[in-house]
């Protein structure tokens, strides 16, 4: 198997729809804080599960990036603004448009970061993500 160039693998990256950057951040994401409660916790499954909750509805991921976006670089904002302005035609009955909107931008940038293998930039993002919902249950 041929290995892809680093550049233009990047480049391939940057064409996907920002919809797949958010389908794979979703996952990465869900992987993160699932790991983090694993490790912080004893809860059994259930109640890790509506813990894992209070991350990653679309109202906390909203949140989240709002109050991180001063630390973005403008690459990152521009994968924010993009994931943002992405025509998703289906929005969960219990999640407000405009946060859901959001939600989609977090984790088309958590997808984005993962895919262009920006690892140490992901960690500190989701770090960040953590300590934010962790200090703030209202997030």
């Amino acid at each position: 198997m041929e290995l892809i160039d680093r550049e233009k693998e990047e480049m391939d990256i940057k064409m996907l729809s920002p919809l797949t950057w958010a389908y794979v951040g979703d996952s990465v994401y869900e992987l993160y804080v699932r790991t983090y409660l694993i490790n912080k916790t004893k809860l059994k499954p259930h109640r890790l599960h509506i813990e894992a909750i209070k991350f990653v509805k679309a109202k906390s991921q909203a949140d989240i990036l709002k109050s991180i976006e001063d630390v973005l670089t403008e690459e990152e904002k521009d994968i924010v603004r993009r994931g943002r302005n992405a025509e998703n035609h289906h929005l969960p009955k219990n999640a407000d448009p405009a946060d859901y909107m959001y939600s989609t931008a977090f984790e088309a940038l958590i997808g984005y970061l993962y895919l262009t293998k920006r690892d140490d930039r992901l960690k500190e993002i989701l770090d960040m993500c953590i300590q934010k919902v962790d200090n703030n249950d209202n997030i």
